[in-house]
This record gives structure tokens, C-alpha cells and sequence, in this order.
């Protein structure tokens, strides 16, 4: 799973022992919690009751709770665990948003929030070191974890790995940017649409949407003002003419000949060496992203491409 903000997963490093969570801790070590029959209905915390709000996908975990609401409730749905605490900048601006995507998630997910100052004991036990501080938990194990505050889109794209993990079937979640971008880049103001993939990429930069995006403005680009025709019987005439083949590439893959242009530079790769070659490898990959990598034709393409090289 991609973790927005660190590259090793803690759990790789067996940082996280849920087992003593496992069972009830203790009266006498469980902050706010009644001495005698548990924490009466209605009470923020309860199990399977929702937080404050009555939305059903936020609930808000004491060590009291953590076992129905965390840890049982994972083996059904994937739960987030949110570690912060009222006050604090970064979890005061942060929380709104996780909260906003559960009521979001229309139940796929629930957010367990735990307040660390309230229960210090839960966050020694995930080793919460800073806040805001995020897990996963799918079928009673954490299964990836993130600390501070990272873009929506990014955080979105984290909610969705986490409810695959989960084996929970999503659909792809519409961006109104790209929308926006898009529609840019059909109209023609290809400065605007470039601005809207580049904010997006910086956002989420494996968005393959945003890099098809890019790829086409730069294809639409280089082919301003060129003659199609011209274009093709320049690059007929001068086999071994590498911008007449790039330029005859694009215009293919514009007019929805891909499969061509990708045979035409693969064999230019063939015959080409050096700075040339490496020239030619590069647009052909950016012509690649255009289609992505589900493509047939780029998958028999990039097979094609990896013979001429090696």
C-alpha cells in the first residue's frame, strides 16, 4: 500500500502491538469511564455508537471501546484510526477532512477518532510519536499508517489503497480539477490546462490521468501550425530525419493511428545511436503515457521497445 508520507512502513519494523488492546483494561485505567456497568447509552465512546453528529462512520474511541470499535469492527470494514487531540493546529485542520470523507464513504470505512490527551494509553500503544497521526486497521491488524498533514487528493488516494486492502470494491473517485483541465485542453488554451495536470501532479504525482493530460498538451504543442500531410510525406521522404519522424508521430497519434506512430519510432530507435536515440526512446515514452499502460498496443509496443535497446 502507498503510504503518502513515509517510505518504510512502520509495520515492516513490528512497531504496533495490538494484543494488549485486546482485552478490557482495567477500571481504574480507563479515563471517563464509569466505575460500575460501562459508559450508558448515548455516550460519546459507547460501542457501535456514533460520535457527536449521529454519523455512523465516526465514533469516537476510548481504551474502553477500542476492542468493539476498533479491532472487532475492522474484521467487517476498514477502520482509520485518528490520533489528535482538541487545540493542537495541524489536528484541528486536519480532522474536518478525514471526517468529511467518512461521511463521504457512505459506510464503506469508519473513522475511529482517539483522543491522545484523553487516552494516552491507546496512543503509547501505537506509538503515536506526534499529531496528527493516522492508521489502518483491516481484520483486526494495522496495515499502514502516515503522521501529519497531507493534501485531500493524496489523502483520498491513501482511503482508497486502504479499502482495496480491505476487500472493498470502489470506483475510481471523480476530480473536478481534471474536469476543469480537460476542458481546457479541448478548448484549446493548453497554458491553462498544462497549470491544472502540474497542480494536480503535485498533489497526487502518480495521478495517470493528469500525466495522460500532460502528455497530449505537449503533444497538441509541437504539432501547432504543422500541416498533417506535409507533416507525413516530409517524414516519408527522410526516413532517418528524426524531428520529421517525431513530428509525423505525433500527428498518427492524433489521428488516432497510436499503433503507427509507435512502430515508426521504434524502428527509428533501431536505426539511430546516441543523443538521437535517447531523443527518440523519450517521446516515445511520453506517447505511451497518453494511452497508459493498460493499453494493448503500449504493452506490444514497450516489448517492441525493450528488443530495439537491448
Amino acid at each position: 500500500m502507498s503510504d503518502p508520507r513515509i517510505t518504510s512502513s512502520i509495520f515492516t519494523r513490528g512497531a504496533v502491538d495490538l494484543s494488549t488492546l485486546r482485552g478490557p483494561a482495567p477500571a481504574s485505567t480507563r479515563p471517563g469511564t464509569p466505575p460500575q456497568g460501562g459508559p450508558s447509552a448515548g455516550t460519546p465512546g459507547t460501542p457501535g455508537t456514533p460520535a457527536a453528529g449521529g454519523n455512523a462512520a465516526i465514533v469516537d474511541v476510548t481504551e474502553a471501546t477500542i476492542q468493539a470499535d476498533v479491532l472487532e469492527r475492522s474484521l467487517a470494514l476498514p477502520v482509520v484510526v485518528f490520533f489528535g487531540a482538541a487545540g493542537f493546529p495541524e489536528s484541528d485542520e486536519f480532522a474536518p477532512v478525514l471526517e468529511r470523507l467518512a461521511a463521504e464513504g457512505n459506510g464503506a470505512w469508519v473513522l475511529a477518532r482517539v483522543d491522545v490527551q484523553e487516552n494516552p494509553r491507546i496512543a503509547q500503544m501505537f506509538r503515536v510519536q506526534g499529531i496528527p497521526m493516522v492508521y489502518a486497521v483491516v481484520g483486526g491488524q494495522p496495515v499502514d499508517a502516515f503522521s501529519g498533514v497531507v493534501p485531500e487528493a493524496q489523502l483520498r488516494q491513501w482511503i482508497q489503497a486502504v479499502l482495496k486492502a480491505g476487500g472493498v470494491a470502489v470506483a475510481e473517485p471523480e476530480d473536478p480539477r481534471l474536469d476543469e483541465a480537460d476542458d481546457a485542453l479541448m478548448s484549446g488554451d493548453l497554458d491553462a490546462a498544462e497549470r491544472a495536470y502540474r497542480k494536480i501532479l503535485a498533489d497526487a504525482p502518480a495521478d495517470a490521468a493528469a500525466e495522460a493530460g500532460l502528455a497530449q498538451v505537449g503533444v497538441a504543442r509541437r504539432v501547432a501550425g504543422a500541416d498533417p500531410a506535409a507533416a507525413l510525406a516530409a517524414a516519408e521522404s527522410a526516413p532517418d530525419d528524426v524531428a520529421a519522424q517525431l513530428l509525423a508521430a505525433d500527428v498518427e497519434v492524433l489521428s488516432g493511428q497510436a499503433e503507427q506512430a509507435y512502430a515508426r519510432l521504434v524502428g527509428l530507435v533501431r536505426r539511430t545511436a546516441g543523443e538521437d536515440r535517447e531523443t527518440v526512446r523519450q517521446h516515445l515514452v511520453s506517447l505511451f503515457t497518453i494511452a497508459g499502460p493498460d493499453d494493448p498496443a503500449v504493452a506490444s509496443a514497450r516489448r517492441a521497445l525493450a528488443s530495439a535497446l537491448f
